[in-house]
């Protein structure tokens, strides 16, 4: 390619990588005339590894660019045709045009690289064991949030945002998510119809109707429905209950949340309780998982379940079966055989602690959100656990003042920690804080391959060595995935 690509300029490029964002990446010789021989890289949306492509350049710079798709030429044998229509534009789903054997390769590959490219570490020093994948990689989401706005006719609309903008695509049955999501929006916007209430505008923070919340068990059958409203209150909101519960007698929360700032925040602070207790209820499953050789299905024998209540604002992960498989593996890592003092870092409402509280002398969760730490409370008590004890605060804080005070009085150390930041990693002060403290083992739960390799970095620099990888696929057709982590203490 010897002449310089401008925008809106098009080309033929093969694709031979993708980058974090599911975003095809392919290598041309040169955008310069004389340029360098190393190759120019493009970024084209919605390429696949191996397609050969015709693409058209729309933001150009010194050693890289981006372009659009124009068409496939000649398609990889991991295209496949995409079941939603919306797969394309909708900001969802990034990889759904990929074989689904395909993506669990490209996210097992994901940690693998990261772990050797930031972490530094050798691919022989750990045990890397396959991908946790889904037997069906549809309807697999709990959880639901449908923004709510109008077409350029003025038509209601729900669906979800267009990737990088808040432009809604119409998209009212995610083929991701539960089919009762249909009936819920089908409800609410005749509903907002007939009784004229206007959706929300971003713009002129003017309408009533921002976002549909919707929730369901999934081995309670329990649906929860809370409308997130720009309003003291919503007109008729008995009747709308009345007409869901017509269409959908498992409802057993009905819920107005109030948010009336100008933000992207999607809940507000102020719950209105229509019917039911404000919650429902989940059972989660603690199974042991053991794959197969060479395939990514695997055996499991349910063991225990911990119940969980849910509220609109609790956090909850949106995959219960493959939840049930991460924290199952998280529980193996962390050897616990009855024995051990264990903390649960950043540990939300409970969810893996009560699940270690089942194999272990004591647990100790700690987590900044003060309403997140009352249902950990809350969820503890509703399952007779009485070996949970559950604190606000940081980690780094929390945790060396409780070591400082029991080591002194009992003696006892802490045997294991379990930590599941956000995106973000831990803060240093928290790395720093497990160094000092120094269990015999660290399970590190991550949804991040990219921070999770520059925290194991640290923690393997002082006096840690990393043992076991296992990626979890909790989001099929989405370029994310988890990562369970086990540690072992040098010299131990």
């Amino acid at each position: 390619m010897a002449d310089t690509i401008r925008k809106n300029d098009e080309f033929e490029l093969t694709i031979t990588d993708l980058s974090d964002e599911g975003t095809g990446i392919g290598r041309s010789e040169t955008n310069e005339p004389g340029g360098n021989t190393s190759g120019f890289i493009w970024f084209v949306k919605d390429a696949l590894i191996g397609d050969r492509v015709r693409a058209a350049a729309t933001k150009v710079k010194k050693n890289y660019g981006f372009a659009r798709l124009v068409r496939v030429l000649e398609p990889s044998p991991y295209r496949v045709k995409a079941r939603c229509p919306e797969a394309r534009r909708c900001g969802g789903c990034q990889i759904q045009e990929m074989d689904y054997e395909k993506q669990l390769k490209f996210k097992e590959d994901k940690v693998r690289n990261d772990l050797v490219r930031i972490g530094g570490f050798e691919e022989s020093a750990f045990t890397f064991e396959p991908i946790m994948g889904m037997e069906d990689p549809w309807r697999y989401r709990n959880k639901a949030v449908y923004p709510v706005g109008k077409d350029r006719d003025g038509n209601l609309i729900a669906g979800f945002y267009a990737g990088r903008t808040h432009s809604i695509i119409r998209c009212e049955d995610c083929l991701l998510g539960m089919e009762k999501n249909r009936i819920v929006l089908e409800v609410i916007l005749s509903f907002m119809k007939e009784f004229g209430i206007e959706s929300y505008d971003e713009t002129t923070h003017a309408g009533v109707v921002r976002h549909v919340l919707i929730r369901e068990g999934l081995r309670t059958g329990e649906l929860m429905v809370s409308v997130v409203i720009n309003a003291k209150q919503l007109k008729g909101a008995e009747e709308l209950c009345r007409r869901l519960k017509d269409r959908l007698p498992e409802l057993a929360s009905f819920t107005l949340c109030v948010n009336r700032e100008k933000t992207n925040v999607i809940m507000g602070d102020r719950i209105i309780n229509v019917y039911g207790p404000g919650y429902i209820e989940e059972e989660i499953c603690e199974v042991s998982a053991k794959p197969e050789a060479g395939s990514y299905k695997y055996h499991e024998m349910p063991v225990k379940s911990v119940r969980f209540r849910i509220s609109p604002l609790s956090f909850f992960q949106v995959n219960s079966r493959q939840m049930e498989r991460l924290y199952g593996t998280a529980l193996e890592f962390a050897g616990l055989t009855g024995k051990e003092n264990v903390w649960d870092l950043y540990c939300g409402v409970g969810t893996i602690s009560l699940f270690l509280s089942k194999h272990a002398k004591k647990v100790y969760g700690v987590e900044i959100i003060p309403a997140a730490i009352e249902n950990a409370r809350e969820n503890a008590a509703l399952n007779d656990i009485g070996n949970a004890e559950f604190y606000v605060g940081r980690a780094e804080e929390v945790l060396p003042q409780w070591y400082k005070e029991q080591y002194q009085e009992t003696g006892e150390k802490i045997d294991v920690i379990v930590v599941d930041p956000p995106r973000k990693g831990c803060d240093i002060q928290c790395l720093e804080t497990m160094v000092s403290i120094a269990p015999e083992r660290i399970v590190y739960v991550s949804c991040d391959p990219a921070t999770l390799a520059r925290d194991l970095k640290y923690l393997c620099a002082n006096g840690y060595r990393l043992d076991k990888v296992r990626p979890c696929d909790m989001f099929g057709h989405t370029v994310h995935v988890e990562t369970i982590v086990l540690l072992q203490k040098l010299n131990s």
